[in-house]
């Protein structure tokens, strides 16, 4: 068994010199590099973390000598210093490595004999004198100095910011949000880069703050700790806060008092960091991205609603022939539904399981392939839209596919397809529409030319998405589209316990617990010692041995917390130690106290849009992005190149060890993380669960997630609780509102 603990550093303080003779492999996302190398006495391999590290320097490297099992001698770099070229062959050397763009070896030379020691000095301070060399005319003199000083300037940044304990990766992504003035805003402001998205927490600031030679402007701390409450609470799910609550909030974070608190609030809405907007009576703060997207949103939708797609031919008798056709005779609400997908440009289709949604879904789809429409399907994650591709029979997209996601120089997400550029439909269907946030749902408006019809699919029973915003909701309550909620359980979904119960949850009734011989199934445990005994046993021994599940791809435990005896973090790691114990054969890397295994069921808890994947039989189709909630295997570890392989359904993702933060174990997950997924069977303790996750909510959406078993394990009481309590977490959004201003009036279906 190959063992690589993340966390430790190679041992000793060995020193040695070398000239980079070539990069092996680089991940340019954390830096991570193998080099060769010569030195005076030997031609070797370095291997660490040596970002923006070029062929061609001379390095001093401080490690040790390690033997790797396969790749040998190497020497692994705890730190190191580059060393400037002085001399003529070490400026040639440099120049010869082909990082400076212009520069191959022919001109190297050519600048090197005519410039000699003063080469680097002309290409950085007098470029236009490179104009006497043949070949090299002023624009290329000015591309090449560019390329140069880039070099030196991301070079020196990385120095720089390394000392303060940043990885290289939020090193890189600190350079792509501030160019080349990086080390001066650090420098000058630490707390601006907890507000980046890359992950420095506020606490992190302070403490870069304080290990500087210069004390920080204390009104840097207090308008970034302020925005950093602002920024906290989008992954609570609001898009805003109310304003009398950020003043307490920032009050006793920051230790200040309400009026300074109230001035600094002041002096980020005057200079648009912050959009005050009054909702309801009420002053709200948002953050202008935030604000921006609900109120686009809101003003899309008007535009919608007043320009509706072109009507046609009339509809009924097209319904009728696909009622003949497919031997289906669609009830009052799925044929209003259908009716409506074609008469309006907006559609809202909700209802629980069992309602036929997915045969009205169908319906509306063969009613618009009648009529030549070109129709495009998507839903938030990949699993969900895999399944809607099953059961359409058609090609389904996630969202951030379908709208071609990419990203800028500074790193930020952005759409390809937008009101520039887009999708060439005449319908757009969205499934889980509940699980998508403001800024994707956004994004998607962004990309939908006139005209196009906008079909969204969902369940008003369920969470709201992780994101931040509550658009399925706030769309709804505006009560200006049109809305069909499909409410009558048809027969044969009757025959199942699973669609009675998550019937008999939305409307508050204690489900049937009592059932041996169906698919929904209590087994009543009162502590939680037995219940999480009994939750690891049915998933590694009772249910494969009774129905022949893969405890890892059948089996889903959904736990209502992360922490206790039957939170996901214990049950995890009992459940690894059962279906994954540690082999000879798997490699396991540790970080954070965690073990990862090859064989492990993992999850993304974060959208990274860098992550590389391949996909297909061949792999030959390649793309970046992997997404909050996508689950897979880790199919590899290589502790020379530090990168796992995981396996997410249709694409094999290639991690670095750096990212390892955004992995958790999977066999047991929250009900949070497991919307938009259905799995074959699913087990959930329902035992001392906490009161703030106690509500119905919680409880039918990890019901809904079970295609064909789901076993409940602990306290009839705390069902009862669950089911009784109709609280829903408070969510600040200000949609409804947005929609609801101004808005011409539709008349619903």
């Amino acid at each position: 068994m190959q063992k690589y603990d993340y966390e430790d550093r190679a041992s000793g303080d060995e020193t040695i010199t070398g000239f980079v003779d070539g990069v092996i492999f680089r991940n340019e996302e954390n830096g991570y590099s193998v080099l060769d190398m010569r030195s005076e006495e030997e031609l070797f391999t370095a291997v660490g973390m040596l970002a923006c590290v070029d062929p061609g320097e001379e390095l001093l490297l401080s490690g040790a000598w390690v033997q790797h099992p396969t790749f040998g001698r190497q020497f692994k770099v705890q730190s190191f210093t580059r060393k400037r070229p002085k001399t003529a062959a070490d400026m040639l050397r440099y120049l010869s490595g082909g990082t400076i763009k212009g520069v191959g070896p022919v001109t190297a030379q050519k600048i090197v004999e005519r410039f000699g020691e003063e080469s680097f000095a002309v290409i950085e301070k007098e470029p236009q004198r490179l104009t006497v060399i043949r070949g090299i005319s002023p624009d290329k003199a000015r591309a090449i100095s560019e390329s140069f000083c880039k070099q030196v300037a991301v070079r020196e940044i990385m120095i720089y910011l390394e000392r303060y304990g940043l990885t290289p990766s939020e090193c890189l992504n600190i350079y792509k949000a501030f160019g080349a003035n990086a080390a001066e805003r650090v420098a000058e402001n630490p707390y601006s880069l907890c507000n980046l998205g890359i992950g420095i927490s506020f606490a992190r600031a302070d403490e870069i703050a304080a290990s500087l030679e210069t004390a920080v402007d204390p009104a840097f701390r207090m308008r970034s700790g302020i925005l950093h409450l602002l920024t906290h609470n989008l992954a609570n799910g609001h898009t805003c806060l109310p304003r009398d609550r950020v003043t307490p909030l920032a009050c006793q974070m920051l230790e200040i008092d309400s009026e300074t608190a109230e001035l600094t609030i002041d002096e980020l809405i005057e200079d648009k960091s912050l959009v005050l907007c009054e909702l309801s009576g009420r002053p709200f703060l948002f953050l202008p991205q935030m604000y921006q997207a609900e109120k686009r949103i809101a003003e899309r939708m008007h535009v919608m609603l007043k320009f509706p797609p072109p009507q046609g031919r009339p509809v009924e008798a097209d319904i009728d022939a696909i009622e003949k056709e497919s031997g289906i005779r669609f009830e009052e609400k799925q044929r209003l539904a259908i009716l409506t997908a074609v008469k309006k440009g907006v559609l809202v289709l909700t209802g629980g399981p069992g309602t036929g949604k997915t045969t009205t879904l169908n319906g509306i789809l063969s009613l618009y392939e009648k009529r030549n429409l070109r129709v495009l399907l998507a839903a938030p994650t990949g699993r969900a839209a895999k399944r809607m591709s099953e059961v359409t029979g058609r090609e389904a997209k996630t969202l951030h596919r379908l709208l071609e996601v990419n990203f800028s120089e500074s790193g930020r997400q952005k759409f390809a397809r937008n009101m520039e550029h887009p999708l060439e439909a005449d319908a757009v269907i969205v499934d889980e529409l509940s699980m998508v946030d403001v800024q994707l749902f956004w994004g998607l408006l962004d990309a939908l030319p006139l005209g196009c019809r906008l079909i969204m699919v969902g369940d008003s029973d369920q969470l709201p998405p992780v994101g931040a915003g509550n658009v399925l909701h706030d769309i709804i309550k505006s009560e200006l589209f049109p809305v069909v909620a499909l409410t009558q359980v048809f027969r044969q979904a009757m025959e199942s316990l699973i669609v009675t119960n998550a019937h008999r949850i939305v409307h508050g009734e204690l489900p049937i617990l009592d059932e041996k011989e169906r698919d929904f199934f209590f087994l009543p445990r009162e502590n939680v010692i037995s219940a999480a005994a009994t939750v690891v046993d049915l998933c590694t021994s009772r249910l494969p041995k009774a129905y022949g599940y893969d405890p890892k791809t059948d089996i889903q435990i959904l736990c209502p917390s992360r922490k206790g005896e039957t939170g996901t973090v214990n049950l995890n790691r009992a459940l690894q130690s059962l279906l994954n114990p540690p082999s000879a054969e798997k490699s396991e890397v540790t970080q954070g106290g965690r073990v990862f295994r090859e064989g492990d069921k993992v999850m993304q808890i974060k959208n990274n849009y860098d992550i590389l994947w391949l996909r297909g039989k061949e792999k030959k189709e390649s793309g970046e992005g992997v997404y909050n909630g996508d689950i897979g295997i880790i199919q590899n570890i290589n502790a020379a190149n530090k990168l796992l392989k995981i396996q997410f359904d249709d694409k094999a993702a290639l991690y670095p060890f750096d990212n390892l933060n955004e992995l958790e174990h999977a066999y047991a997950i929250t009900v949070h993380k497991s919307q938009g997924c259905e799995f074959d069977a699913v087990v959930m303790p329902v035992c001392a669960v906490v009161q703030q996750l106690c509500y119905r909510n919680l409880l039918y959406t990890a019901v809904t997630r079970a295609k064909q078993r789901i076993i409940l394990v602990g306290s009839r009481a705390t069902v009862q609780m669950m089911t009784e309590n109709d609280r829903q977490t408070r969510r600040y959004s200000a949609l409804q509102t947005f929609l609801q201003e101004e808005a011409p009036r539709e008349t619903p279906a």
